[in-house]
């Protein structure tokens, strides 16, 4: 069984995080994870950011000049992470940054809660911190939304539910 040691960070003031956010990061990390099979101990760090700030990101680190939703920062290559060598460490596989304020501005569009759309955001990513990719479309987009979608249902983050944790259900 693989243990997440998931490290938050609210580096934005802009648009409040919801209770229950941060325990539904950790369960998408995990639920990604394993889907996946990975077994071990591992961290991952997540940054919620404004639109400028990932803005600034995705020009520095992708060339395109406007804000965006997430961003995955690897520390492995995608062919190397299904085969890291366990440690009693946790092994950091890498960082993601999300927007708050573009993943309300997209729950509203998409008409569903911010909490399905950070839960989508984090296993999107994730996925990118595993070796998989979108970029190019075809078989490679639908296997990636395929396990987007497999995760957030196994986790019951349906399109038009709100997340809850059993201690707020009454």
């Amino acid at each position: 069984m693989s243990k997440v040691k998931v490290l938050i960070t609210n580096d934005q003031k802009k648009v409040k995080v919801p209770t229950g956010i941060r325990l539904l990061i950790r369960r998408c990390c995990m639920a990604a994870l394993q889907l996946e099979g990975l077994t071990g101990n591992f961290e991952v760090s997540v940054t919620f950011v404004d639109n400028e700030k990932i803005h600034a990101l995705n020009l520095e680190h992708r060339g395109i000049d406007r804000p965006t939703d997430v961003l995955s920062f690897p520390q492995y290559d995608p062919e190397q992470v299904h085969h890291i060598p366990q440690t009693e460490e946790p092994i950091a596989i890498g960082d993601i940054v999300i927007s708050m304020e573009k993943a309300f501005e997209q729950a509203q569009s998409f008409g569903h809660s911010i909490q399905r759309e950070v839960g989508f955001l984090t296993v999107h990513s994730m996925f990118h911190l595993l070796g998989y990719d979108h970029e190019e479309g075809g078989l490679k987009a639908v296997q990636m939304r395929e396990k987007e979608e497999t995760v957030l249902g196994e986790l019951g983050i349906s399109r038009n539910a709100t997340y809850l944790t059993d201690d707020e259900i009454e």
